[in-house]
């Protein structure tokens, strides 16, 4: 078959599913299936595609028929005008996690060297991110997944990090190495029962470890902040992406464990996404 024939075929598919992006969503897989970048498609309609590659654009499209996630398809997701690597094993790097790379770089920038310390690494963008543009500064990433670890890893391989970052196997509760100036995290904060709420595409395929909060929502948040408390260097700071409506809890958290809250940020829908405080006892 041809490149257009094929375009509209899966669109077609995707279409009857309510999937909204379907016309470049096929667009994306075709590309895939043919290891060609999506401009070919657009300048050579009439290509003809290999009965292989058909056969595999078409597994494509049944995967995202039932609503597996582009990026676990195509195995790649942009964040901070960065390729990273995504599979199953980690969350998908979203937009609004911008903000807390944003943030750091915008406060340290022009402060020297730091050590920074990323809990719940998942794909390392977080700190990958970071690190690819405080040039002078180093950190570790450390998740209790060791199959998100090992997409970290390459990450930092992509990016030509790997002597600048390093991953540890360990969970926050049992991680007691280091003195660290920055700790970020993108900690779990659904609460578990508002998980099957979600929409499919992230219930059904997002590792739930990396969504799952506990009962309020806050367990792992509140483990993140006590374990800064014990890293973190006078006056060190600490970034946190948080859930809607947990900021006001969060921030006595905070109050209670020896932090001073400095300011909350606020996503593209007006949510406070992610809050900052520094250690002051």
């Amino acid at each position: 078959m041809i490149i257009n024939s094929l375009i509209r075929q899966g669109s077609k598919i995707l279409k009857k599913q309510n999937i909204d992006s379907h016309q470049i969503d096929a667009e994306l897989l075709l590309s895939k299936a043919i290891r060609k970048e999506r401009a070919f498609l657009l300048t050579n309609d009439e290509y003809k595609v290999s009965q292989k590659e058909t056969s595999d654009y078409l597994n494509f499209i049944s995967r995202r028929k039932h609503h597996e996630p582009m990026s676990y398809i195509i195995k790649r997701k942009e964040f901070w005008s960065l390729d990273f690597s995504v599979n199953h094993n980690v969350l998908i790097p979203r937009p609004e996690t911008e903000i807390i790379v944003e943030q750091v770089i915008r406060r340290f920038k022009d402060k020297g060297s730091l050590n920074i310390l990323d809990i719940g690494t998942g794909s390392g963008c977080i700190l990958l991110s970071i690190l690819k543009e405080l040039k002078n500064s180093y950190g570790t990433g450390i998740d209790k997944s060791f199959k998100a670890l090992t997409i970290a890893k390459k990450n930092s391989r992509k990016l030509n990090l790997l002597h600048r970052a390093k991953f540890i196997h360990c969970d926050v509760d049992n991680f007691d190495f280091g003195n660290y100036d920055v700790i970020v995290s993108n900690p779990p904060y659904i609460c578990s029962r508002r998980i099957g709420c979600l929409g499919e595409d992230i219930k059904g395929f997002e590792p739930r470890m990396a969504l799952d909060g506990g009962s309020s929502g806050l367990e792992t948040i509140t483990k993140v902040i006590i374990k800064s408390k014990e890293l973190l260097e006078i006056r060190g700071y600490l970034f946190m992406e948080i859930g809607n409506g947990q900021s006001r809890m969060v921030s006595s958290v905070l109050t209670e464990n020896g932090f001073r809250l400095i300011k909350k940020f606020f996503d593209y829908s007006k949510t406070i996404r992610c809050i900052m405080g520094t250690k002051i006892i």
